[in-house]
């Protein structure tokens, strides 16, 4: 019996070990016991009882069809925690309370918590909309980095998260473009992720579209370029003489002065109930300075040259 005494304290220890390696192992239970009940639900059939309680004009018989797989995730959707540590994130997404979650988590130093299974529904999104989508939370990842809103993101966060992005897109087959911004989908409460998000270098690994800046560059509002011109004046008046230079001239493009603005935010996706929020949000993706100041003429340039990759 003695011999036996030291075995118990040994796989007690064990046990204790083991609880204490992990602070979330009681709601990681509580995730997997409802991870289970979803289960069941899926593995319900229709059956002639249940179908008889309907007014629906049903079969005599069930007819199970055999092709089908699981819903995939189309969009993924990328925020800043805006909390003031990675444990106070992942404690508030374990809180039932909350009512908010992610699917994955990503600390200062790099590491990815992956806190629900890619084919769940997490409540990241909130009420929201991107093109005609209206409801984010049951088609996209949701992606949020520790940071409290204000900060730089680290090197070692935005590595992990294009080596998680890259992961993503290639199992989803999401498009480029369909990766975006909390704040691209609810301009008018929602800044994440914050303006030191590099949305440029994610676009260069192909997550998000970008703008091209040398063709914003070339461009010219319709006012800034037909101006009364002496050359063109020249040129009028020698319309039957070739003037061989004149094969070589690079003309700008030109923005034309009816270029509707709403219409070409609606064509990124962006949700124009809200116009004024809609161009700040634009501002904090694609332009990331001088936030506070009017939509201007480089960012009309910008939302021009942009709209067109999305049509």
């Amino acid at each position: 019996m003695k011999k036996l005494i030291p075995v118990f304290y040994l796989i007690m220890a064990l046990a204790i070990i083991s609880c204490g390696s992990n602070p979330y192992a009681k709601t990681n239970r509580l995730h997997k016991k409802q991870a289970k009940a979803y289960g069941k639900q899926l593995q319900q059939f229709p059956t002639p009882e249940n179908q008889k309680e309907s007014a629906l004009n049903y079969g005599d018989y069930w007819v199970g069809t055999t092709n089908f797989n699981l819903r995939k995730p189309n969009y993924v959707v990328i925020h800043h925690t805006a909390q003031d540590s990675l444990g106070q994130t992942l404690t508030t997404f374990t809180l039932p309370r909350t009512q908010v979650s992610s699917h994955y988590v990503i600390a200062k130093n790099g590491e990815i918590f992956h806190m629900l299974n890619d084919y769940y529904r997490a409540w990241h999104g909130g009420i929201g909309k991107w093109g005609n989508n209206t409801d984010l939370n049951s088609s996209s990842l949701g992606i949020e980095i520790d940071n409290n809103g204000k900060e730089e993101f680290t090197d070692l966060q935005i590595n992990s998260l294009i080596e998680l992005l890259k992961e993503i897109k290639e199992k989803y087959s999401i498009p480029d473009e369909n990766f975006i911004g909390h704040s691209d989908i609810a301009p008018s409460r929602k800044v994440d992720p914050n303006a030191n998000f590099p949305w440029k270098r994610l676009a260069e690994e192909g997550f998000g579209l970008w703008y091209d800046e040398a063709e914003v560059e070339n461009l010219k509002l319709e006012a800034e370029f037909f101006k009364p011109n002496p050359l063109a004046i020249n040129l009028n008046s020698r319309l039957n003489t070739r003037i061989p230079f004149i094969d070589k001239l690079v003309f700008p493009e030109v923005i034309p002065a009816d270029f509707n603005v709403e219409n070409a935010l609606k064509i990124i996706g962006f949700n124009t109930s809200d116009l004024e929020a809609a161009k700040s949000a634009f501002k904090l993706h694609f332009i990331q300075e001088d936030l506070n100041q009017p939509f201007g003429k480089h960012d009309l340039k910008v939302l021009y040259q942009l709209h067109k990759k999305y049509l």
